[in-house]
């Protein structure tokens, strides 16, 4: 089964107004899933701030997003740099007065034979997507527990539950953050505090193009166990604050399941779904 790429993005899903003056805080929103969240949830009403090392990448994408008619900051943010972390909140706080969402996406990793991992490979990874996960999280909810709730969303992969060779760094971290989630999740709850994590399929990433074989007609078959390969805009929908679910945790994979192997498309170079 395969997929037409298609334009229109969340506004197929939900309407234009659906996240109307929330803000939200995207790490790694300068390329790859992160950029892709961030300009759909501009999309349908989001003010938008994102987060990441590359400052020129992340201007770049606060461009787009303003010329959208939203308002837009790009922070230069390591996430492994808890001093750096608080920055990006305190700055938040002074220009929107709030944080409704926080999007924990920023991730590494490399293929490596596991014998052959060194320890500052392992930790470069475990610090970024693990650590930083943790370190966001932490300063962002105390924000939310004042202001009376929001939504953490924590971009996994499904390498939490079932591994992947030659990442263990990652896998490993993933898994990590997927326990996280619902461990917040069930104790951030009374706080109206949503805690969510999304395991995207394969995400159209320079890295993914690199290893995918592409048809005379400019699609990518990609072949999952019980799914077949496709296209889709976004890396995933995330549900609008508006919605009336109880605070707790939640995980979408749309990538399982039969025939629910979606691909979303990024311009940016990145990472795959893990």
């Amino acid at each position: 089964m395969a997929y037409g790429f298609n334009p229109n993005g969340l506004l197929d899903t939900f309407s234009p107004t659906a996240l109307r003056e929330r803000v939200a805080i995207v790490t790694g929103g300068g390329t790859g899933i992160g950029q892709g969240i961030a300009l759909e949830m501009s999309r349908v009403g989001a003010n938008i701030v994102v987060a990441a090392r590359n400052l020129e990448r992340l201007e770049r994408t606060a461009e787009e997003i303003q010329a959208r008619g939203r308002r837009a900051l790009a922070i230069q943010c390591d996430v492994r740099d808890t001093d750096q972390i608080q920055n990006v909140v305190d700055k938040t706080i002074q220009e929107f007065g709030k944080i409704d969402i926080l999007v924990n996406n920023a991730a590494g990793r490399f293929n490596i034979p596991s014998e052959d991992l060194s320890y500052n490979g392992w930790h470069s990874v475990v610090n970024i997507v693990l650590h930083g996960t943790w370190y966001f999280s932490q300063a962002v909810a105390k924000q939310m527990i004042k202001q009376g709730g929001g939504n953490i969303i924590n971009i996994i992969s499904n390498s939490a539950w079932l591994g992947s060779s030659h990442v263990i760094h990652s896998a490993a971290s993933k898994s990590a953050v997927w326990n996280l989630t619902k461990t917040l999740g069930a104790e951030w709850g009374k706080y109206n505090i949503r805690v969510n994590s999304i395991s995207p399929a394969w995400i159209w990433t320079r890295e993914v193009q690199r290893a995918a074989d592409i048809d005379g007609g400019g699609r990518t078959i990609l072949r999952a166990a019980g799914a077949g390969g496709g296209l889709c805009d976004t890396p995933a929908a995330v549900r609008p604050q508006g919605d009336r679910s109880p605070a707790g945790v939640t995980h979408r994979s749309p990538g399982a399941g039969a025939g629910a192997g979606l691909l979303g498309r990024s311009r940016e170079a990145g990472h795959p779904g893990g």
